[in-house]
This record gives structure tokens, sequence and C-alpha cells, in this order.
């Protein structure tokens, strides 16, 4: 005998083990999903971070540009208008991207995914039998 055999299990043992196969199948996958989940969070982490960094610094950038914009409009004009006039403008973009900012949201409210339950009803529905009939 070079290896012992396991003895061959009778169906009714099969059928026995099978809810605790399936519970530690269920177990395994949870906690692969649970392993993702944290790598991946990890990831978003660090990336948004730098994002945010990036953002930072662009706005300092932005306060630079403003500021040359008003001294190369001031060559031109008194510097308190062109100050105003960047200003202005500043202002007209800033209510062109808020007004389509609450549009944008509104398109989204509520934020429920009804297409995705409607299709999990539909589903259910299937199972139990009871589904549409053409």
């Amino acid at each position: 005998m070079i290896g012992k055999e396991e003895p061959k299990k009778s169906l009714f043992k099969l059928i026995a083990d099978l809810p605790g196969s399936l519970t530690d199948l269920i177990r395994s996958e949870i906690e692969l999903l649970k392993a993702e989940l944290i790598a991946k969070a990890k990831h978003i982490g660090i990336g948004a971070g730098l994002v945010v960094g990036g953002i930072v610094i662009a706005l300092f950038a932005f306060g630079v540009l403003l500021a040359a914009a008003v001294l190369g409009i001031a060559t031109a004009l008194p510097a308190w208008l062109a100050a105003l006039i960047v200003g202005v403008a500043l202002l007209i973009i800033t209510a062109i991207l808020v007004l389509v900012g609450v549009r944008q949201l509104k398109a989204g409210a509520p934020p429920v995914p009804s297409e995705t339950i409607d299709s999990v009803k539909q589903d259910v529905n299937a199972i139990k039998g009871i589904g549409k009939r053409d």
C-alpha cells in the first residue's frame, strides 16, 4: 500500500456535509472579498491624497495666474478696474458651474439604484415562478 485511500462516502453523508461545505465556501469568499477591498481601499486612499495635494498646488497656481491677469490688465486700465474685471469674470464662471452642478445633482437624486432593484425583483419573481408571461 503506497497511500491510505479514504473510504468512499455514502450519498447521505455527502448530502449531510453539503451545508458545512457551503458555509466554509461562503466564509472563505467573504474573507477574500475583505482582503481585496482592503487592498483596493489602500490604493484609493493614497491616490486620493495625491490628487488632493495636486489640487492644492493647482489652487495656488490659479491664484498666481489671477494676479498675473490683474497685473496684465492693469497695464492698460487702472488697477482697481483690472481687479474688478477679473473678479466679475470669476463670479460669472462660478455661477455657471454652480447651475450646471445643481442640475446634475437633481438628475442623480434620489441615489437609489432603481434599475438594479427592478432587475433583482424580476429575478426573484422568476425563481418563484411568478414571472411575466407573454
